[in-house]
């Protein structure tokens, strides 16, 4: 008996043991199913979403840019494109094939939809065809029993109406690339295109827009289900730029074949009205997307339609710098209007001849008359009297030998020499020779298009330090601006020499005048010497231009502005391997500048 009840109070201990266990375990149960299902309530939810819900951009609408007139420059345009989705399709290839009777697709571009496919989910979409017309899309939908798996898709894409005539100046969009810094969750969504190069790449900020919220809910493979909620994205800002297409496209046009720059500004503010580089290439093509042979196309054109030879491109400014090497003789006391020197053709500087344009010479002349003939002697005299730092120092007041920095990449300084300039360079002393070829803009001197108009424009404005801007100029800004200490007297002389060049009989540029309602042009014509001339050539007669290699051929060049006795349009023109400025360069810039006064897009701007 006493054993049974042992046996009992064993039992019934090893009972409360196993309830205790049991009734612990429950309890740790219960405490993490609490934990789980309160406490951590709101962390297990917001995983559940993130596995539910998908969150995708929308990429926003490019901002619009507009010239001053209120003419779109680069816009977006309506841009279908076909799209297959393979889990629609019994055989993909099958419909690629019958799509391919309707549109031609290139091996590269079938290569990468089987790699997209590849690298997808059946259910993914996937590019096949873009940039699609409407007619395309009538006969892609007109054969869709044929096409099963093939959609339209609707979107936006960059357009720049003016093409090739805005190109250097707009630039263009294309594919972020691996190398474009990863600033904004936008440049990860597929297909998103940012600003690569022009006023696209340098206002990307204002133009890109922020992106808008596409909420999908999802299954456990990722297929959509069904659209949750959509938050439209900001569209990037509109800007507005001083150019005006008008004069944008007849400067381009005046060109023709030729290869170079044109600047046009406004003298009192220095915005850009007008600013070519020729041959350019299309941004639509760029936009798109390039194919091999397009992309060799434009590498392999010795015109180097890819460059901005309006800020790229240096050159010896030769005859245009001549104006400002008057001035500084004025400034310098060195010589007066009146001063007179003979050009025989040539002079001697110990025994090294240094030769005029002008074989036979020129006879005596005054400073007046020596800018209107382009007289090299003249200028050579006046050189060696004022000395290189003061006509650098000049030349770099006016806006030649730095950046101006309008926004554009790869903006060259050109070069103004001194003699501390070569001694660090070369570590040899500054000869005498080189100050008298620096006196007709040749020798170590560089400068571009751009900079040539900033100096015709201070030249010609009252001496006021205006600097080249894409971007109006408001009123304090204007008013701000600093004048150079130069005498307004012998800015007078100097223009007075430049408006002979064109209005007398004799002025180098006498054939490209114009009078429009009693207002006329004036300006400086420059050729630019590309190979060295030998003494042998000299003596049996240089050859002459048109029977030159293209290459070999002078570069042409023109500085002027309008009207002659109110000057408000200052332009540049610089044509590559042209022959002559007066005859090439002289033509070009005469139709700008009477473009711009009919058009005259500056009409209420005061004058200082």
């Amino acid at each position: 008996m006493n054993r049974d009840n042992d046996k009992g109070k064993v039992l019934l201990k090893r009972s409360l043991i196993m309830a205790g266990v049991k009734a612990f375990l429950l309890l740790c149960l219960i405490g993490r199913l609490y934990y789980l299902q309160v406490y951590q309530a709101d962390k297990f939810k917001t995983m559940a979403d993130e596995n539910r819900i998908s969150t995708r951009l929308l990429i926003p609408q490019r901002g619009i840019i507009y010239d001053r007139n209120d003419v779109v420059l680069a816009t977006n345009e309506q841009n279908f494109q076909a799209l297959i989705v393979a889990e629609q399709t019994t055989d993909v290839q099958s419909t690629l094939d019958a799509f391919k009777k309707i549109m031609p697709l290139s091996e590269a571009e079938e290569e990468r939809i089987k790699r997209d496919l590849k690298r997808n989910k059946s259910f993914v979409p996937i590019k096949v065809k873009d940039n699609l017309t409407w007619e395309q899309v009538s006969e892609i939908q007109l054969n869709a029993p044929e096409l099963p798996g093939i959609i339209i898709d609707e979107g936006l894409n960059r357009y720049y109406p003016y093409g090739e005539k805005m190109a250097q100046v707009i630039g263009y969009v294309a594919a972020v690339s691996e190398k474009d810094v990863k600033d904004d969750p936008l440049l990860e969504v597929p297909g998103f295109k940012i600003g690569k190069s022009g006023l696209e790449k340098f206002l990307e900020h204002r133009l890109r827009g922020k992106g808008g919220i596409l909420k999908l809910e999802v299954n456990a493979y990722g297929r959509v289900m069904k659209e949750i909620e959509e938050t439209e994205g900001v569209a990037g800002e509109p800007i507005h730029l001083t150019l005006d297409a008008r004069l944008q496209e007849k400067a381009y046009e005046a060109f023709g074949d030729e290869s170079g720059a044109a600047v046009l500004l406004d003298v009192h503010s220095g915005e850009i009205l007008a600013f070519v580089s020729t041959p350019a290439f299309d941004p639509n093509a760029f936009s798109r997307g390039l194919t091999h042979d397009e992309w060799q196309a434009l590498v392999e054109n010795e015109k180097s339609p890819l460059t901005n030879k309006a800020i790229q491109g240096q050159y010896s400014p030769g005859s245009v710098f001549k104006p400002l090497v008057a001035l500084a003789g004025l400034e310098s006391k060195m010589i007066k209007e009146d001063t007179r020197f003979f050009c025989a053709g040539k002079m001697l500087l110990g025994d090294h001849p240094f030769h005029c344009w002008k074989r036979a010479g020129h006879g005596y002349l005054n400073l007046e008359e020596s800018l209107m003939h382009s007289c090299d002697i003249y200028f050579y005299e006046t050189a060696m009297r004022v000395g290189i730092d003061k006509i650098a120092d000049l030349a770099r007041r006016f806006g030649l030998g730095k950046t101006v920095n309008i926004g554009l990449e790869h903006e060259k300084a050109g070069l103004i020499p001194d003699k501390e300039w070569k001694l660090r360079r070369f570590g040899e002393p500054w000869q005498m020779g080189e100050s008298l070829i620096s006196g007709i803009g040749q020798g170590y001197i560089l400068v571009t298009p751009l900079q040539l108009a900033t100096m015709t424009a201070r030249l010609v404005n009252g001496g006021y330090e205006v600097t080249p801007t894409f971007f109006p100029v408001d009123e304090k800004a204007f008013r701000d601006i600093k004048k150079i200490e130069v005498s307004p007297r012998y800015l007078n002389i100097v223009k007075q020499g430049m408006f002979d060049v064109v209005n007398i009989p004799g002025g180098t540029a006498w054939g490209s005048r114009f009078d429009y309602n009693g207002m006329k042009m004036a300006g400086k014509t420059g050729s630019v010497q590309v190979r060295r001339i030998s003494l042998k050539e000299r003596q049996t007669g240089v050859i002459k231009q048109k029977d030159l290699p293209w290459k070999y051929r002078d570069h042409a060049i023109f500085i002027g502005y309008a009207p002659a006795d109110n000057p408000k349009y200052a332009v540049a023109v610089l044509v590559e391997h042209g022959g002559g400025g007066s005859s090439v360069a002289a033509p070009i810039a005469s139709k700008i500048l009477k473009e711009s006064l009919i058009l005259d897009p500056v009409k209420s701007r005061p004058h200082f």
